[in-house]
């Protein structure tokens, strides 16, 4: 079977308009068959003295008027029929997906295979990727034979710094090594955020009989495991200090190596992503990428998400096929209206403001080419849809005037969006009522039960703290 990679979901939003495409071919039958001299002469003189008759040979095919027509058609029923083949995300979503870290603490992390040691060399690797994560959350989660969270989700990379440094294999309070628990509860964490997040586990193995857990957790949540794992295969002794090592009852070193097998079949099994460390920021930038592609990929199976009209890209060459209208002596009379109808169909989005403007995009289709340009407050002009009108303010900040806007519109998306707004301005007994109207409507809208939660938690906490 072919894989189309992205245009796997090719589709047309609007199909009824590929009905064009009928006249279309019926007008190229007509050209083809019905405008050969020789064919209108065979009426007058017989086939086998017509063959006698001409000269010159077959006459050589031209590209005229009437073929340009059928080129413009074709493009302009394409483009009115909204080709899509991916979904717009949320205005109000985050751009950067949540990440929980969690740091194997066990005691084979000391080993010194990576110099200084694996744990020192993972810890590393946090900060570089906690600084390459510019303002993203991300959480910290220590363990061994328990699991424990050190930092909740953050955007701050100043306080990983502190929790690190004084993060060893002897704060840990059960030995062992149960990933499992760790999964649990970063699990836990990411409950709460309604983007789809990821996992990280920096660890030096991740043994066979913990494979089901990660085998569950991948059918019953959208968020991504990654291992980034830390040591190599030869192995190496395990420093309990800078004169000691772990050894066996009968004196001898041990030496702990990477859990290949282990790390194997959890790829294999889940389809987890699974890395080496690497001397330099080639394993942080590998682990960044797949966990900004998880969260596109999820939000493409987001069946609640808009389909993105890409109809508008066909206006180039619908403006490329017009130019030819100069040439002398082509001298169709209705090509005007003909250019007038493809780029209406297309809906183009590459003119700058002005009057000319209104002869080819309505106000809101001015105000989306804008959104989309990242030129929130002249989208938040154009518009004259309220719920794009108040989507443009909040995207610029304005909070106010989008509950101006969102207030009037009565949908369950509406009342979400509001309680957003609502949220962004500290007014947390409105949001929590948007929000209970957005549920009202939908209720098995989760993000909006999430939202709920979380705003009603901080409106507790702002009536239990002292005036």
């Amino acid at each position: 079977m072919v894989d189309l990679g992205p245009y796997a979901d090719f589709h047309f939003l609007r199909p009824l308009w590929l009905l064009i495409l009928v006249p279309v071919f019926l007008l190229w039958i007509m050209i083809r068959f019905g405008s050969s001299p020789e064919r209108r002469w065979r009426r007058i003189i017989a086939p086998h003295l017509l063959t006698h008759l001409k000269v010159g040979g077959e006459q050589r095919w031209r590209f005229r008027p009437l073929h340009l027509i059928l080129l413009l058609m074709i493009f302009g029923a394409a483009g009115a029929a909204g080709p899509a083949w991916q979904r717009e995300a949320s205005p109000f979503a985050e751009d950067t997906a949540p990440l929980v870290i969690a740091l194997d603490l066990s005691i084979s992390m000391n080993a010194i295979d990576i110099q200084p040691t694996r744990l020192e060399r993972a810890k590393q690797k946090i900060r570089d990727l906690v600084s390459l994560r510019t303002g993203a959350r991300t959480a910290l989660i220590t363990y061994a034979g328990s699991a424990h969270t050190v930092l909740p989700l953050s955007n701050d990379p100043a306080l990983f710094e502190t929790f690190l440094s004084a993060l060893s294999t002897s704060v840990m309070p059960v030995t062992g090594k149960d990933p499992s628990k760790a999964l649990d509860l970063a699990e836990e964490i990411l409950s709460s955020d309604p983007v789809p997040g990821s996992i990280l586990f920096l660890t030096d193995g991740i043994a066979k009989p913990h494979i089901p857990a990660f085998v569950a957790q991948g059918e019953r949540t959208h968020n991504n495991v990654l291992v980034l794992a830390v040591g190599t295969k030869q192995g190496g002794p395990i420093r309990i200090d800078e004169q000691t090592f772990h050894a066996d009852a009968k004196g001898r070193r041990v030496v702990a190596k990477l859990d290949v097998d282990g790390l194997d079949l959890l790829e294999s099994r889940t389809g987890a992503f699974v890395a080496s460390v690497t001397i330099d920021d080639a394993d942080v930038d590998r682990i960044q990428r797949q966990i900004q592609s998880h969260l596109q990929k999820v939000r493409q199976e987001d069946e609640t998400a808009r389909w993105q009209d890409q109809g508008y890209w066909l206006v180039f060459p619908v403006a490329l096929l017009g130019l030819l209208w100069f040439r002398k002596g082509w001298t169709v009379k209705w090509q005007l209206a003909m250019a007038v109808f493809t780029l209406g169909a297309c809906s183009p989005s590459g003119f700058d403001d002005g009057h000319f403007v209104d002869l080819w995009l309505t106000a809101n289709q001015q105000g989306r080419w804008q959104l989309e340009q990242g030129n929130y407050s002249a989208a938040a002009e154009r518009f004259q849809d309220p719920r794009w009108k108040g989507v443009s303010h909040y995207r610029d900040g304005n909070f106010e005037e989008a509950v101006n806007w969102l207030v009037q519109i009565d949908t369950p998306e509406a009342a979400y969006n509001l309680g957003n707004a609502y949220a962004k301005l500290g007014n947390y007994s409105e949001a929590v009522a948007s929000y209970k109207v957005a549920l009202e409507k939908r209720p098995d809208w989760i993000e909006a039960a999430e939202n709920l939660t979380l705003v009603e938690q901080l409106l507790a906490s702002c009536r239990g703290r002292p005036a």
